[in-house]
């Protein structure tokens, strides 16, 4: 039998095991600090929590950290994001319009980007390909963990449906600039739900409503019928998935709703009446306020057409309500960003926009527990906790105090450790083994 060694030869060696010494866990699930622990990885995955010992006695075998006046938080996690919008151009229709080659060869600075700020898991809504994400689970290149949609579908005329309204072309169901699917009609819908589970997505995203950056649509536009709708979501469900949807009014809300999506994107709009509705479903909720906030700052003046800057500012200035409205109405939020192209450095901006309105703890749970509920993970990911991903943020300061230190990751976040191994640190005490190569003949 050949060596795998040799026919992956970027195979990393198992992850190092680690005891992590004297840390404080931030226990997202209860909304405290457990002190003085012991926190011990083998194989990548946390195998015990223990008291801590004073003095600590030596393992061998085991790299051994002090992390005493550090806290260990969860890696992050963003469930929303474009990979193939990547920086490097000026406006939002070049950032989209490239070859595929152009983005895809730029997609693994963003996803070590991502990781570097303490992202260890994403959800692509739209763009992603398989191929990236079975890269970063082989070590090719460093980047966060990948949930992806393969394309978002949206109906003719819908939100990735980018022709301009002087384009007489037809357009038959095939993928559409690299974004999205135009699919219309019951069949047409069913064969791309079913398209895109085939090519690797993990999850359906649809086009409920009209958008920001869309040519042809107004954001009070409804897309996709009922039967359109149930069809798409049975076939997701069919294969143990679900379907979210891109909306933002009450009305684009409730139509995705009633017809069984399970999560919402943005949903800038939101009123009290729809949020019940929402609680009562279970659905989830992921704001981007962040996306709205950076394509209206001076800095990215002309980077949004100026035919659609005043649908940003529509939603940009809703957004923060929404979030109130939710809160109070029990329904579970998500952390998202949806930042396109070079407006990516923002990405942590997300956490200081959210606390103006919500709890340290509420922010946070965003970005972990319901995070990793709404993609079916709660048993490996979110949480600092026995028999999860070791995928961990080493904390200079209490993130329950002030959500907002994860807004300056150069400053607060001072390792990155993801499946047990240290991809980024910014402290003596720890160093980065991500990238060691396995030697010849070794074991994996």
């Amino acid at each position: 039998m050949v060596n795998e060694k040799a026919l992956k030869p970027w195979l990393r060696p198992a992850p190092r095991p680690y005891i992590l010494q004297n840390a404080s866990i931030v226990d997202v699930a209860h909304g405290s600090i457990r002190a003085n622990v012991d926190v011990t990885i083998i194989r990548g995955k946390i195998h015990s929590i223990t008291p801590s010992s004073f003095p600590s006695p030596p393992r061998t075998g085991y790299i051994q950290i002090d992390c005493t006046s550090l806290y260990l938080c969860p890696g992050l996690i963003d469930c929303h994001v474009h990979l193939v919008a990547t920086p490097g151009f000026d406006n939002l229709a070049a950032a989209f319009g490239n070859p595929e080659s152009v983005s895809l060869l730029r997609q693994p600075y963003v996803c070590a980007q991502m990781l570097h700020r303490g992202f260890t898991t994403v959800r692509d809504c739209g763009g992603a390909h398989t191929a990236i994400k079975e890269a970063i689970e082989d070590g090719v290149f460093p980047g966060p963990r990948l949930f992806i949609a393969g394309h978002a579908l949206s109906q003719s005329g819908g939100h990735a449906d980018f022709r301009n309204k002087h384009d007489l072309s037809a357009c038959c169901g095939g993928a559409h600039a690299g974004l999205g699917r135009v699919c219309n009609g019951v069949a047409q819908c069913m064969q791309a739900v079913r398209e895109e589970i085939r090519c690797g997505s993990d999850f359906i995203k649809i086009m409920g409503s009209g958008g920001v950056s869309s040519p042809t649509d107004k954001i009070s536009h409804l897309q996709f019928t009922p039967k359109e709708i149930r069809a798409m979501v049975n076939c997701a469900k069919n294969a143990g998935t679900y379907v979210t949807a891109h909306a933002y009014t009450p009305a684009a809300i409730r139509h995705c709703i009633e017809n069984g999506v399970q999560g919402i994107e943005h949903g800038n709009f939101l009123d009290k009446e729809t949020a019940v509705l929402m609680a009562e479903h279970e659905a989830f909720l992921t704001p981007t306020l962040v996306t709205y906030d950076q394509m209206a700052a001076p800095a990215w003046e002309g980077f949004l057409p100026r035919s659609e800057q005043s649908k940003n500012t529509e939603v940009l200035e809703a957004g923060l309500e929404a979030l109130k409205i939710a809160s109070e109405a029990g329904v579970k939020m998500c952390f998202g960003t949806d930042l396109l192209g070079p407006l990516g450095a923002a990405q942590t901006h997300e956490f200081a926009l959210r606390s103006k309105v919500l709890t340290p703890l509420e922010v946070l749970r965003s970005a972990t527990l319901n995070a990793a509920s709404m993609m079916d993970q709660t048993n490996s990911l979110g949480q600092v906790e026995v028999g999860f991903e070791a995928d961990i943020l080493f904390l200079a300061s209490n993130p329950l105090d002030n959500v907002k230190i994860l807004d300056a990751p150069e400053t607060y976040v001072k390792g990155v450790m993801k499946e047990g191994r240290v991809y980024k640190s910014r402290w003596s005490g720890l160093a980065e083994d991500a990238n060691m190569p396995i030697k010849i003949g070794a074991s994996l």
